[in-house]
């Protein structure tokens, strides 16, 4: 019987999982300059997925981070979401000048892959995070930017506030 019971609730559990992940949405990614104009009209802060094709963690943090229904709400709720291939054809219009991705994400500070960028809906930036991100960890960052406690307190002292190890 015990046996019977812990089946029952792994098969239950594996349906709920694949119809949670069927249900996932894909994310609707702006390029540069629809995503910097959608911001200055919704005052919505700016995600930019810094990527390069080549990039093995880039790969990563689409098919684990951006592909997590709890990130995907959170996103669409609060942030206008970009795309960047730092090493492809895109021009992005920044600051009254016209640049190429790689010369866009230089100038943010980007120097490797991923990277996500946050700024402002005025597109004056915030900071940039390096690297590939989890989930779990990733939910803090993007609550502790887009309710603006970036600006009265540390990350640290945030993940502190909420319990979170780190």
């Amino acid at each position: 019987m015990k046996i019977l019971l812990i089946f029952s609730f792994l098969v239950l559990t594996t349906i709920g999982y694949s119809q949670n992940a069927s249900d996932r949405k894909n994310i609707a990614w702006n390029n540069f300059n629809q995503g910097l104009n959608q911001a200055r009209t919704s005052g919505k802060k700016i995600l930019i997925d810094v990527y390069t094709d080549w990039c093995t963690w880039c790969k990563k943090m689409d098919a684990v981070t951006y592909s997590d229904g709890i990130i995907q709400d959170y996103l669409q709720k609060n942030y206008i979401i970009v795309k960047l291939n730092a090493e492809g054809d895109e021009k992005v219009n920044y600051a009254g000048q016209t640049l190429s991705a790689a010369e866009f994400a230089k100038g943010m500070g980007v120097t490797g892959y991923p990277a996500t960028l946050f700024l402002k809906s005025n597109g004056d930036p915030i900071t940039v995070l390096p690297g590939y991100s989890e989930p779990k960890m990733f939910i803090h960052v993007l609550s502790f930017i887009g309710e603006n406690h970036f600006e009265k307190e540390k990350f640290s002292d945030y993940l502190d506030k909420k319990g979170v190890k780190h």
